[in-house]
């Protein structure tokens, strides 16, 4: 019998509101392209971020709104997407924080041997790095990479908390959990566990370190080729 590993939660949810450049900040090319509808959409943020983490072999989940699916969709798998709706069932704006994320994601891979969790806007983020963390998680509750002393992602959840994760709410996060549960800082060699976008100017920076020869090959970002639109997207009913 196969031994089962964690799912890694991808969070495409947010709305970016300190991206004030064109576009979302997900879908902002790495290449230096100033139009997101300018060029292919395997260089941009969001593609990047997937393809290393599919690239580690472990199940992959994005949670994400209904706004951002149509960028979702190309990458990645329908029946591996989870649909936040903008408005519950009484016509009010849905919560979309982090913990509301993290929740609807474990809850909809709820047979993983626990959960890796991992912003969609860290495109630097090495498979290696995440291969890390899931390995600590067979003798810690909870772990995470950290680079030089300084904690970044993934940080990762045995399945033992699967209760409390789907639970979650706001913005907070998982914070409460990591600091309840014993934790195991893994070291990587890996500033991509700390580099994220937030900004314009995280970007213009992000792509003044890489080029877009080193992202792409013939068929685009490795882990994207063969890709298909299987099965539905899930969505997340408004409570």
């Amino acid at each position: 019998m196969a031994k089962r590993r964690p799912a890694v939660i991808v969070l495409a949810a947010g709305r970016g509101m300190r991206f004030l450049g064109q576009g979302h900040k997900l879908e902002q090319h790495l290449g230096g392209e100033l139009d997101p509808a300018s060029a292919s959409a395997t260089d941009t943020v969001l593609a990047q971020t997937l393809a290393h983490v599919i690239e580690t072999g472990m199940r992959v989940v994005v949670v994400t709104t209904q706004k951002l699916v149509p960028l979702v969709q190309p990458l990645i798998a329908a029946r591996d997407v989870v649909a936040i709706p903008e408005f519950d069932s009484q016509g009010r704006a849905t919560p979309i924080g982090m913990g509301y994320s993290i929740a609807a994601g474990v809850e909809a891979s709820g047979d993983a041997d626990g959960w890796l969790i991992v912003p969609a806007d860290m495109p630097l983020l090495r498979p290696a790095s995440m291969l890390a963390v899931a390995a600590a998680l067979e003798h810690y509750p909870v772990a995470y990479a950290q680079h030089h002393g300084r904690r970044g992602h993934p940080v990762g959840f045995s399945a033992e908390l699967y209760s409390e994760l789907i639970d979650l709410q706001g913005d907070e996060g998982a914070r409460r959990i990591v600091a309840r549960y014993p934790s195991q800082a893994v070291e990587v060699d890996d500033p991509g566990v700390l580099i994220d976008v937030d900004t314009v100017e995280d970007l213009v920076r992000l792509q003044s370190q890489i080029g877009l020869t080193e992202l792409t090959g013939p068929s685009g970002p490795k882990g994207l080729k063969g890709l298909g639109d299987q099965g539905r997207t899930k969505t997340v009913q408004g409570s």
